[in-house]
């Protein structure tokens, strides 16, 4: 009785993560089948003999091709196994290092490549052995190839995600790159960062207009309970301008229960809700004439129980100040807090006399503090001044149509 391989493609999307220093201010009928899985062919039954004609088919010969070329020299430790396998099915695929181990991977959901768990190591030599079926024949391919040297310029990349944390439903997973990426380099770069979802929701990236950047969100907020994996996998991989990727990085994050707060000018009151439902509403201070707070949907990005706000080095002389704050929680990169502000207690709810932030009281803003999580969503209305894209996460402050326009390869519907 003869053995062969076979299986299905299994989804998967690999995760990373290390995290970038933040300045303050299944079963059977699931489809989950294991790619590849050992299993026998049936035979015939003792005492039966077979007809003439099924003794005679013989599956037909075929062929697929791979890549690196034999024989490459000086390929990114980012290399992955390409397949072209005109209806053909892997089977199996074995990369190697000249002397050392084997190289664990998995097949892209497209088919298109086999991609390694982690970078390959620099200036060495490789080789993929892929063997494929197709109409009950199999056939096998291999090539040979050396990964180039170390590169000398490298692009910091950060991932904005912590391993086993539990983050807000807005929480995009946020990429950054310094420098930025060129324009002409941001498909590549985008191929190989790589996101998961259980349950699963589609997603899509959207980078900043400076290349600096990269969100990925879903088209509405996570679901609750919902698990994200995230691989930024541009160990060693080009980024264009001569510079290659400093390190893979990879995390596994949860979201938490959906919990929101909306502001709104007009009332300068603050609702919060949990779960769709309101919980509390609060006084606020909003930005006063001359230092309007931004419109818009933002994310909280930081927490700090103490800290000082100083802009003594501000060219105005009348926005020049340092005051220690409780229960700062960061919502852009320009300053913009919601914070305890026990000076404005008489104004909230009334007038707006801050420099920006979301201004409330301490008893309420350390309720607050206790009740959020970064990558809640915080939604302001009707301020003199509109969010800019890229100030902060801003990753929800546009429609899906307008955040996909934003993505270097084409979205899905």
């Amino acid at each position: 009785m003869s053995k062969r391989m076979r299986g299905m493609v299994k989804a998967a999307v690999l995760a990373v993560l290390a995290p970038l220093a933040l300045a303050a201010c299944g079963g059977g009928g699931s489809g989950d089948t294991p790619r590849f899985v050992s299993g026998t062919t049936a035979g015939p039954v003792a005492g039966a003999s077979a007809s003439p004609s099924a003794a005679a088919e013989q599956p037909a010969a075929f062929s697929f091709s791979i890549t690196p070329a034999a024989n490459a020299k000086g390929l990114p430790v980012s290399a992955e196994i390409g397949l072209k396998l005109d209806g053909a099915e892997v089977t199996a695929v074995t990369l190697a290092e000249a002397g050392g181990g084997k190289v664990s991977g998995t097949i892209r959901d497209d088919g298109t490549s086999w991609v390694p768990s982690s970078p390959l190591k620099y200036g060495k030599k490789y080789t993929a052995t892929v063997t494929a079926s197709k109409g009950g024949a199999s056939a096998t391919q291999t090539t040979t190839f050396t990964t180039m040297g170390e590169p000398g310029n490298r692009v910091g990349t950060g991932l904005y995600l912590f391993d086993g944390k539990t983050y807000g439903v807005a929480m995009p997973v946020v990429v950054e790159f310094h420098p930025g990426v060129p324009k002409k380099d941001r498909a590549s770069v985008q191929k190989r960062m790589f996101v998961s979802t259980d349950p699963p929701q589609p997603g899509a990236w959207h980078w900043v207009s400076n290349g600096t950047q990269a969100y990925y969100r879903a088209p509405e907020y996570w679901q609750s309970g919902t698990k994200i994996t995230a691989r930024i996998a541009l160990g060693g991989h080009p980024m264009g301008s001569g510079k290659y990727g400093d390190t893979d990085r990879k995390a596994t994050a949860k979201i938490g229960e959906r919990f929101e707060i909306k502001v709104e000018n007009k009332t300068k009151k603050m609702t919060v809700l949990k779960n769709g439902k309101v919980v509390k509403t609060l006084p606020v201070s909003l930005g006063k004439k001359a230092t309007p707070s931004a419109s818009g949907t933002m994310v909280v990005m930081d927490k700090k129980e103490q800290t000082v706000f100083d802009t003594t080095d501000d060219p105005n002389p009348a926005d020049r100040y340092r005051v220690d704050i409780a229960f700062a929680q960061r919502l852009t990169w320009s300053g913009q807090y919601i914070h305890a502000a026990p000076w404005s207690v008489a104004q909230q709810g009334r007038t707006n006399v801050s420099h920006g932030c979301v201004n409330v009281s301490t008893e309420n803003a350390s309720w607050l503090f206790s009740q959020t999580k970064i990558g809640d969503p915080v939604t302001v209305t009707g301020t003199e001044e509109k969010l800019a894209p890229g100030n902060g996460w801003t990753a929800w402050n546009m429609s899906w149509k307008e955040f996909i326009k934003g993505s270097a390869l084409p979205v899905a519907p």
